[in-house]
């Protein structure tokens, strides 16, 4: 129990990093998102488990606006490479949930099972807030690789079955 508190504890450190990094930006679109997480699934489907570094640096260019695209392992249940807090590589974090009991995780991992990617809905402090909010975070299958890349935005106006058509 003590370990997934912990867990819990670093996740949400990575919002409270992340206000210094680059909230002042403005906010990421969900086609940005789209796009992004689709770039960093490509260098990954090229580059393999040696294309990891550049995804934990917060000063590169998988950060920007009030976002940043991180790698997940679904075969393991564990963070490959995150830009904001580095050290959660190797971290198990499948049975985190957020405050309406989702595991979320879980979730991502289902949606990134579609060939196209997915989006899931979950309920997560914005940076430097306490408060949940709702987060929506497209997730895809890195081909090749047992990766997946993601980035998330709070956005309380558009519906999962409206992010998802946006797919192509």
């Amino acid at each position: 129990m003590t370990r997934k508190v912990l867990i819990g504890v670093a996740v949400l450190l990575i919002g409270v990093a992340f206000v210094a990094t680059s909230w002042a930006g403005g906010k990421a679109t969900p086609q940005e998102v789209i796009a992004k997480v689709k770039e960093a699934a490509a260098v990954l489907e090229k580059e393999g488990s040696a294309g990891l570094a550049q995804f934990t640096n917060k000063n590169s260019k998988w950060v920007w606006k009030d976002t940043y695209v991180f790698v997940f392992n679904c075969q393991k249940g564990t963070v490959a490479a995150h830009p904001i807090k580095p050290q959660l590589a190797g971290k198990n974090l499948m049975g985190i949930k957020d405050v309406k009991g989702n595991m979320f995780f879980v979730q991502l991992c289902e949606a990134a099972k579609n060939p196209k990617g997915g989006w899931v809905e979950y309920w997560w402090p914005k940076p430097g807030e306490k408060t949940p909010s709702r987060k929506i975070t497209y997730i895809m299958q890195v081909p090749g690789q047992p990766y997946q890349a993601l980035a998330g935005i709070y956005d309380d106006n558009i519906s999962v079955a409206d992010l998802n058509k946006l797919l192509k």
